[in-house]
């Protein structure tokens, strides 16, 4: 079974708060939407549950079939795609994708890469060097390149970002898959009608607190 546990969770940098008392649970096949206006943490708080940022205060627990994950293992259980997460121009889709593969040691990485260029439709571009990407190409890539591995958790920031009505579509089912297969999705998103599709929601705005000192 997963589990994502997040316990009195809070992020300050500096005298600007950006959330403080957030908890949550969620178990297999949820999905939950992280709302709020631009610069109101849903990225930063996508990183801490990532691993890859430290909380000020809290603590996120991650359960992978039973098992509670140590937090410097949990970036191996997860998958963040974002827009601001870069790509290798210089390199092919595929060569991106093989090269993630072998970074995190995934077994039949090469079948896996086939299997992600297919599923985002870009096999017909895999050979292609990334830098004559669309924007919406791109993100087909992220959401390759986080889904690799097949992690527990996903992290996904504004999932339909430059994408059109197809890849729109394209999210839809991967979020449904997720869901059938007892994955834990994360989306941080203001797009209302995304949200309302998620089965929990957090407002990130409600949990702002003034600036102040430390």
């Amino acid at each position: 079974m997963n589990r994502l546990e997040v316990i009195a969770l809070s992020k300050r940098f500096g005298f600007r708060q950006l959330f403080d008392g957030l908890s949550f649970v969620m178990t297999a096949g949820q999905t939950l939407a992280v709302t709020g206006p631009n610069g109101s943490g849903k990225s930063t708080l996508l990183r801490i549950l990532a691993g890859v940022l430290r909380p000020s205060s809290g603590e996120v627990r991650l359960q992978v079939n039973g098992r509670w994950i140590e937090a410097t293992d949990r970036p191996f259980h997860v998958g963040l795609a974002a827009p601001y997460l870069q790509l290798y121009d210089g390199f092919t889709a595929r060569e991106n994708l093989a090269f993630i593969a072998r970074a995190r040691g995934l077994a039949e990485g090469s079948r896996w890469v086939e299997h992600w260029l297919e599923r985002v439709g870009l096999r017909a571009f895999a050979d292609e060097p990334v830098a004559i990407f669309s924007s919406g190409m791109r993100q087909r890539l992220r959401l390759a390149a986080a889904l690799l591995t097949n992690p527990p958790l996903w992290l996904l920031d504004e999932p339909r970002s430059n994408l059109d009505k197809a890849g729109h579509q394209l999210v839809e089912s991967l979020l449904a898959e997720a869901q059938q297969q007892g994955r834990l999705v994360v989306v941080a998103t203001n797009d209302a009608n995304e949200a309302a599709a998620c089965m929990l929601q957090v407002d990130l705005q409600a949990l702002a607190k003034l600036p102040g000192p430390a």
